[in-house]
């Protein structure tokens, strides 16, 4: 796999603030990608005022598509990006995403129709995959060999805090003032994250023999594929529970609404723990961790279904459920990085269009189930049916990489037997680089 060498600074103090900007970044955005959900109600009257008069279920499911067109721009953005910037110097490309970031929010707020509003949103979401797969990038290096999964888990960081702080305050903002305000602050934080970019990340040579061609070639992985279809399957797992969160609480538990964003806090709690733990584990063994991960979420959901008649029961579930989804996110994307050879920027990135597969699946599973008149609990049987799949990807992509280094061994051998040197015995078999 081609190094590149990177200028990073040798104070631990300045690691740390690289670091912290980085994760300002990841902030930002995981503010603006799931703060649009407790502020449809206000998108869908102010954008869609004849039909909220009318019909307002209609409404909100049509001002859905708001979220829905960031998720496609995350999708769409990540690969096609992270092909495209990984020869440029990575400092570079982080600011040039975080000013993207904030002149796409700057729009969304200032968009003046429904239209226009969902062409910025989807606009918006393009820079997604590719921060978070550079900023990883930049961030293993500062951090140094072995911590990869870790140096993953600090980028993500930022977007599970803010699941427990910034996207309760900036909703509760937004109810309170109007939804444009919010997005606006939003912005802020971006322009925050560019300036503290700037002034702390080092600077760092992008790979100078990469190409949008040798990126791509992680496409012709079949051990990609399988890593990036366990992480939408197990995301999608993940996003059934969380999209409906509120009518479980309210539904099943019986709490009121003013329950619900406690309820929030806590699955944030439990995604931020795990996601520091799930970084740890990838050091370790990142396929491993996923098949742990996966028996985790498992048991989670089960605990969930359990205890969701209580409201302690149901904290506790939920915490479980968020703790154990997020440690598989640095676990995928640390697997994704192994399996893809000299296409570290792309792989790096794709983990981010898998989970935003997931999040539409989940979301439109789950609805789905609800509509057939299965009960607000029935999501989260869902979420527990999709570690089945989620499970045997990843196990395909086990016996994929397994059958590759068994081949390599078995060419390594007739090479050696050529040669006039013993081929008999025990072969050490070992990872090749850039085969997956």
């Amino acid at each position: 796999m081609t190094t590149v060498s990177s200028a990073v600074p040798t104070h631990a103090r300045h690691t740390r603030l690289a670091l912290l900007a980085l994760a300002l970044g990841g902030f930002g955005i995981g503010t603006t990608e799931f703060v649009a959900m407790g502020l449809l109600p206000d998108l869908a009257r102010d954008l869609l005022p004849d039909l909220w008069a009318t019909n307002q279920e209609e409404a909100l499911g049509q001002a859905g598509w708001v979220i829905s067109a960031y998720a496609a721009g995350v999708v769409v953005g990540a690969p096609t990006i992270a092909a495209s910037v990984a020869r440029f110097p990575r400092k570079l490309v982080l600011l040039v995403l975080a000013a993207a970031f904030t002149v796409g929010t700057v729009a969304s707020a200032l968009a003046p129709t429904f239209e226009s509003v969902v062409a910025a949103r989807f606009l918006a979401g393009l820079p997604h995959g590719a921060y978070f797969g550079i900023a990883a990038l930049v961030a293993a290096s500062l951090m140094g060999p072995g911590k990869r999964g870790q140096a993953v888990a600090m980028v993500m960081a930022g977007l599970t805090v803010a699941n427990v702080v910034g996207v309760p305050a900036v909703t509760f903002l937004g109810q309170q003032t109007n939804w444009r305000i919010a997005y606006l602050v939003v912005a802020a934080l971006f322009a925050a994250a560019t300036l503290s970019i700037w002034a702390f990340v080092p600077k760092q040579a992008g790979d100078r023999t990469a190409t949008v061609r040798r990126e791509l070639d992680a496409f012709r992985k079949p051990a990609v594929w399988f890593a990036l279809a366990t992480g939408a399957i197990g995301f999608g797992g993940f996003f059934a529970v969380y999209s409906y969160v509120s009518p479980l609480a309210t539904g099943v538990t019986g709490t009121s609404e003013g329950f619900v964003p406690f309820a929030l806090m806590t699955l944030g709690v439990g995604m931020t723990a795990g996601n520091f733990v799930g970084g740890r584990l990838a050091d370790r063994s990142a396929l491993d961790a996923i098949f742990q991960l996966f028996g985790a979420f498992a048991v989670s959901l089960l605990i969930l279904i359990v205890g969701a008649g209580q409201p302690w029961s149901l904290l506790l579930g939920l915490f479980l459920v968020g703790a154990s989804a997020a440690a598989l996110s640095p676990a995928i994307q640390t697997r994704l990085m192994d399996v893809a050879g000299d296409s570290q920027t792309m792989a790096a990135a794709l983990n981010h269009s898998a989970l935003n597969i997931g999040n539409a699946l989940g979301a439109v599973l789950g609805g789905a189930v609800i509509a057939a008149g299965f009960g607000f609990l029935a999501p989260t049987w869902v979420g527990l049916l999709l570690c089945v799949p989620g499970a045997l990807f990843a196990l395909a992509g086990a016996w994929t990489t397994r059958r590759v280094r068994q081949d390599d061994a078995v060419e390594d051998g007739a090479v050696v037997g050529a040669g006039g040197v013993e081929a008999d015995g025990e072969l050490e078999v070992a990872c090749v680089p850039g085969r997956p």
